[in-house]
């Protein structure tokens, strides 16, 4: 890998931009999720709105943000970019685990209201939309502060 060396940099840019975008989804589709739980009727016209949001969301911003977020990451770890012998690299790889678990989890969610068989309420996604903060938290503070 030492022959990307030069353009770690580089790496590490496009891993901040795709790691914004893919945040910004991991907050947004969950609130997308509340309000088509407590205001949409199956198969009403904002119902048929909240399916497109929810589908081009994850398509086109979340899931190439998160495989361009990986990408980026496994490459600056091939570079030496993530100490594994310290407490904090472990850290932010179970954080960004965490997060593309709460990801595949919120693209079941969204399946099943493409499907009409949504039985969560706004409160499960509501409580939904706090474990990408608290995860972004843990990953952010393992990396800048390393606290341990």
């Amino acid at each position: 890998m030492n022959w990307l060396l030069p353009y770690y940099d580089w790496i590490k840019a496009l891993h901040v931009m795709a790691v914004i975008a893919w945040m910004a989804g991991l907050f947004y589709l969950p609130r997308l999720f509340v309000y088509h739980a407590e205001r949409a009727t199956v198969g009403s016209e904002l119902d048929q709105t909240f399916k497109v949001m929810e589908e081009k969301l994850l398509r086109v911003i979340m899931n190439p943000a998160m495989i361009t977020a990986w990408i980026c990451g496994i490459l600056m770890i091939g570079m030496g970019g993530l100490d594994f012998g310290a407490v904090w690299g472990w850290a932010k790889l179970l954080a960004v685990i965490a997060m593309t678990v709460a990801h595949m989890w919120m693209a079941a969610r969204r399946k099943e209201f493409a499907a009409g068989t949504n039985t969560r309420s706004g409160k499960t996604y509501r409580i939904a939309n706090e474990a990408p903060t608290i995860l972004m938290i843990v990953a952010v503070v393992a990396v800048i502060v390393r606290p341990f």
